[in-house]
This record gives C-alpha cells, sequence and structure tokens, in this order.
C-alpha cells in the first residue's frame, strides 16, 4: 500500500508542475531529429519514434535531397539505370510501420525534406499545388494568408503533403468530398522509372477527370508507385470553425455515434472505456467574419519539459512492473480532469482556455503540433515521445469499420470493460478511444463506403520481450477489430497483427491498384520485403467478396524491382514464421505459450468475450505450478 501511494503522490507531483508550468509560460520545443543519419559507412532510417516494429535497424548506402523537380527526376533516373531499390523518406517520418525502410543496405534514399519551395494557388481554380515536401503547416498557413482554406486535415501536422496522402492520412468528416485528405487531391505529378530512350525516369501529371484510373491509384499509393512530386488539393473560401466539447456518460454511445457523425461536420468522439465517460466534439462551420481567435493546441501535442516525460515514462514503467491496475485508474481520472478543465487543449485567444465555445479560423482549429518548432528560449522540452529522451513509448491500433460493423463492435469492448473496467485504464491514460468519420472514396487503397476510424494507445516496454499489465485485453480489442468485425487497418499505422490478411478486406480495388504497380514500377525499384509480404503474404480469415488471385502480383511483376520487405508486408500481409515471445509485440497472434512468455506468466489464452481471439493473458497461479 505504501508503494502505491508514493507512486501515485509522486505521479500527481510532476503533473502537478507540468500543469502549472503550462499554465504560466507556453514554450515551443527542440525540433525531433532527422529522419535520416549517415556516416561513411552508409545511412540509417528512423521513424519519430526511434523504433521501428520490428526493434531492427533500418540501413541504406546513401541519401539524397533535391530541391527541384528536375532534381527529383534525375535521382529516380540514377536509381533505375543502376538497378537500386528506392525509398523516399520526409521530414518528418511518423509513419509507424516500416514503408520508409528500403531492401537491402545497398539501396537509395530519396529525401523530400529540401524539396519544399512551390505552393501555387489557382484562386479561379479553387485549388494549391505543392511541392510533395511542403510541410502541412507550411500549406495551410500560405492558403489561409490568400484567404482560402483547406477542408480538411489529419490532427497531427507533423507531416508533408506527399507523406500525408501516401498513406491515407485523415481528420473526421462525412461532409463534403469527407475527412481524408487524399479525397480532396485533383492533381498529382509523379516520378516514375522510364527506359533508357526516356532517360530513365519521367514526370508522370494526373489530374482529375482526365486520369481517374490512375489518379485513384497514386492517392494512396504507400510510396510503392514511385515518388509524388507535387499534389494538387482543392481550397474553399475562408471559414472559421466553433467548437465545443461535451463530457458525458458513454450511455447509448453505440447509438449515438451514427447520428452525430451525420449531423456536425467535423465532429468526432473520444471514448474512455475504463471511465464510462465519452466526449462528443461539436465541431460545425461558422462564418469567416464571425468573431475568435480560437487556436487548437491539442494537449497530446504540446511541448512537454523533458524531466516530466522522463518522470511520467518511469512512472508508468514502475505501475506496469508492480501491475498496478489502480494506480494507471487513478492516472487516467487525472488525465481526463485536466483535460476536461483545459478543453483538451483549445485556446479561446490562443493562450488560454476560458469556455465553449472556441472560435477561430480553420487553418488554427483544424490541426495541431506546437512540440515541433524551435524556440529561442533556452528551455529543456520537448515532444513526450522524443526518443533522444526515454520518453512516452506506446503502441497505435488504428482501425477503420463500415458504419454497419461498427456498433457491434462498440459493444463488445462494452461487455469486455463490464467484466473488469480497470483492466482499461491503460488506454484511458492516453487518449482513450478516438472514433472519428471518413467518407466513402474512389482512392483503390482506400474505404469503399462512408466509415468509422478507431484510434487508441497504449504502453510499449522498452525490450521486446516485456509483457504489459493487461496485455491480453488490447490484443482481444485487436483482434475483435481486426478480425471478427472485419475492419482495414489505417496503413500508416499499427502493429504486424493489424495487416495480417488485409487483401481480402480491399475488395475488387486492391487488383486494379497491382495493375497500376505493375505498370508505372514494372521492375519493383520502391517496392520492399515488407511491402511485399503485406501485399501478397499468406491469406488471413476470408470475407464476403474478397476473393483475389494470391499470385497476382508476381505475375504482374515478376522481377520485384520497386518492392521492398515492409511495402510487399503492408500490402499482402502475412503471419510469417513464428517465435518465442512473438506475439507480445503484435508480430504474431499467439497459437502456443512460448509466443507469450510463460516464465513472466503471461500465457495462451481465448478471449474472454470474443473467445476465438487468442491473447496472451497473465496468470500468476499458473507459473507457480510450472
Amino acid at each position: 500500500m505504501m508503494r502505491y501511494c508514493s507512486h501515485t503522490l509522486l505521479y500527481f507531483s510532476f503533473l502537478s508542475f507540468f500543469f502549472f508550468f503550462f499554465t504560466i509560460w507556453t514554450v515551443q520545443s527542440v525540433p525531433p531529429q532527422p529522419p535520416v543519419r549517415c556516416d561513411q559507412t552508409g545511412c540509417t532510417v528512423f521513424n519519430a519514434y526511434g523504433t521501428w516494429p520490428d526493434r531492427k535497424t533500418c540501413r541504406a548506402a546513401n541519401v539524397t535531397y533535391p530541391t527541384t523537380e528536375d532534381e527529383l527526376r534525375k535521382a529516380v533516373a540514377y536509381a533505375a539505370e543502376h538497378h537500386l531499390k528506392v525509398k523516399t523518406v520526409t521530414r518528418f517520418s511518423h509513419t509507424i510501420p516500416k514503408l520508409a525502410c528500403p531492401s537491402g543496405s545497398d539501396a537509395m534514399l530519396i529525401s523530400t525534406s529540401k524539396y519544399n519551395s512551390v505552393i501555387e494557388i489557382e484562386p479561379d481554380r479553387l485549388t494549391v499545388t505543392a511541392d510533395s515536401g511542403v510541410s502541412l503547416r507550411e500549406l495551410i498557413d500560405k492558403v489561409e494568408e490568400a484567404g482560402f482554406s483547406i477542408g480538411t486535415s489529419p490532427y497531427w501536422e507533423g507531416v508533408s503533403i506527399g507523406g500525408l496522402i501516401s498513406t491515407g492520412s485523415h481528420g473526421s468528416s462525412w461532409s463534403g468530398r469527407g475527412g481524408s485528405v487524399h479525397d480532396h487531391v485533383v492533381g498529382i505529378s509523379l516520378v516514375v522509372p522510364a527506359n533508357s530512350s526516356e532517360g530513365f525516369a519521367k514526370v508522370v501529371k494526373l489530374e482529375e477527370g482526365r486520369d481517374d484510373k490512375l489518379l485513384d491509384a497514386v492517392k494512396v499509393s504507400l510510396g510503392v508507385l514511385g515518388v509524388i512530386s507535387k499534389v494538387k488539393l482543392s481550397i474553399e473560401k475562408a471559414f472559421k470553425r466553433s467548437i465545443m466539447y461535451n463530457f458525458t456518460s458513454d450511455v447509448a454511445i453505440e447509438d449515438i455515434f451514427m447520428e452525430h457523425g451525420k449531423k456536425i461536420e467535423f465532429g468526432d468522439i473520444t471514448w474512455y472505456p475504463s471511465r464510462k465517460t465519452a466526449v462528443y466534439r461539436y465541431d460545425i462551420r461558422s462564418p469567416a467574419n464571425v468573431s475568435g481567435n480560437g487556436v487548437n493546441d491539442f494537449t497530446g501535442f504540446q511541448s512537454n519539459p523533458i524531466l516530466i516525460s522522463k518522470g511520467v515514462r518511469a512512472l508508468e514503467k514502475s505501475l506496469e512492473s508492480s501491475k498496478n491496475e489502480k494506480g494507471k485508474c487513478t492516472t487516467a481520472d487525472t488525465t481526463l480532469a485536466y483535460k476536461k478543465l483545459t478543453g483538451n487543449g483549445l485556446k479561446n485567444n490562443g493562450l488560454l482556455f476560458t469556455g465553449y465555445p472556441v472560435i477561430g479560423r480553420q487553418g488554427k482549429i483544424q490541426t495541431s503540433g506546437s512540440c515541433l518548432y524551435s524556440s529561442s528560449i533556452r528551455i529543456d522540452v520537448a515532444c513526450a515521445w522524443d526518443p533522444r529522451y526515454n520518453g512516452l513509448s506506446f503502441y497505435e491500433t488504428t482501425a477503420i469499420f463500415t458504419v454497419a460493423r461498427f456498433r457491434d463492435f462498440l459493444l463488445d469492448v462494452k461487455k469486455l470493460r463490464d467484466l473488469e473496467p480497470e483492466r482499461l485504464c491503460g488506454i484511458d491514460i492516453y487518449n482513450g478511444i478516438l472514433i472519428r468519420f471518413i467518407k466513402g472514396s474512389n482512392a483503390y487503397l482506400g474505404q469503399t463506403e462512408d466509415s468509422v476510424v478507431v484510434d487508441f494507445n497504449y504502453y510499449r516496454a522498452d525490450d521486446e520481450l516485456t509483457p504489459r499489465l493487461n496485455e491480453d485485453v488490447m490484443e482481444e480489442m485487436e483482434q475483435m477489430a481486426f478480425v471478427k468485425h472485419g475492419a482495414k487497418p489505417h496503413w500508416g499505422k499499427n502493429r504486424k497483427v493489424g495487416f495480417f490478411g488485409v487483401k481480402q478486406k480491399c475488395g475488387p480495388n486492391f487488383d486494379k491498384f497491382l495493375e497500376v504497380k505493375n505498370k508505372l514500377d514494372p521492375t519493383k525499384m520502391f517496392s520492399s520485403e515488407w511491402s511485399d509480404e503485406i501485399l501478397f503474404g499468406r491469406e488471413g480469415p476470408k470475407y464476403d467478396g474478397c476473393a483475389l488471385e494470391g499470385n497476382l502480383k508476381n505475375k504482374l511483376d515478376p522481377t520485384k524491382m520497386f518492392s521492398s520487405e515492409w511495402s510487399d508486408e503492408i500490402l499482402f500481409g502475412r503471419e510469417g514464421p513464428k517465435y518465442d515471445g512473438c506475439a507480445l509485440e503484435g508480430n504474431c497472434v499467439c497459437s502456443e505459450d512460448k509466443h507469450c512468455s510463460p516464465s513472466k506468466g503471461y500465457f495462451c489464452r481465448q478471449g474472454l468475450v470474443y473467445t476465438q481471439a487468442r491473447v496472451c493473458r497473465y496468470s500468476p497461479a499458473q507459473v507457480l505450478v510450472t
């Protein structure tokens, strides 16, 4: 008892200081490190979190930094002429799967971090064209300065325009063109390999209404079709948004979600299942001349004093190792109370939250990420997950449901929660379960009908063989989503298990994507072992209307020039060989105890609600017997 109290008080001390710090002084953080770092032996590719899902190092021979489209074309031409594997990397690298990792240490990287100078607005056509390396924040600000707004964006602004459309990034809306940024794309320029008579590379320019079949493939391409050069988006006359958060009971959330998505243009729902709380976001469009200079500075994306990030991580590790569910639930209560007090980062005048509604320009409301930017003030702050400082380390599961299947998923999670609510507190420490709405898309790797997206984050250990507290609960939810209810994975997130059997969920558009892939990149220069495994891997559970030829990719692209281990794993999804402890980090679904951690009391068991699930559950009595 004394140990629990001391941990909790210490945690509150850190949080109290954290809250006080941001009340009296808003700061900006040291910017993240670049994702590519090179030495005399070659280059290493990182994601923003410092650790890939398989914890393996990603290497390449070298990297080039084009600044113009012609330099970009020359880089692709050089790789094609010399038969090199290629991956495109961006300034930010917030994609969790290994989409940016090429096949082989002799591969070449093309970075778009310096290809970011062009932003051209066409007021009469209501479009904006930008180099693919332009950051989302730079693009938004330029469009707003010209008196226009971009209709949607992801909630996190630490992405480039080329990178965010490649992985299907989105906000929340069933209205107009919808909440997915790629559905606002009306043109793309793509650099692809070519034959020697064309100089080994060429620029393909695609326009909506003229090249729809190619454009529908390139909109969400996972980087396996070529290098995106320019992106043209539709824009609108400038508008503002008015936001209120309603913290209330989660009773009947399974019946309310659809009406909320239909009525509220930019609405979402954050569900804290262990706290039996739902937060409904009432986020509607307002005229540009309405007064209000509100800003969305989401709490999770704000700067964090490095000492506090380290302290919070140390306390979470302590709660994990001591299996202290009560401590986690107390933390979840404190986190939720703080979000309610501060409007979850909304600021009426750009500085403080003083009450609802918060009204501000679309460009200041739709996305946030203040921890990205450096300051002249000498202060030790950073994004909470910056790997240099041993702060937060987490998994992110993101599943895309058809509307018809989503209600049953919510009911299943409620059943799982009701068995022992405290076991879900680990999710609610982070951001609960975020529920967003995206419209049906023409993109071949997009969603084919109006859909609901669920995100939830949870603790990741420092090493791959350390089990998590209540590991089985998160695994059962994951398998409920992707297997029982047939959800599709978000391409830029998820653990490996989320991609098993993904080709069965994509319908007839999947082979259309492969046909375009074969046309634009017949030698598989941009593919990798990982993308090949996802795209062509072992079949998972079958779903209605999902029959595809398993050998289609090999038939269309026999030389695999642009493939890589990671891009192919994404596209074809197979489980692969199992090994001791493989289920602990989502690299397999357990079928034997050794796939968990029997020496630490974790054994492979069936799910509690979804009994077909196979999860790693802590069984202390059994470990004593064995």
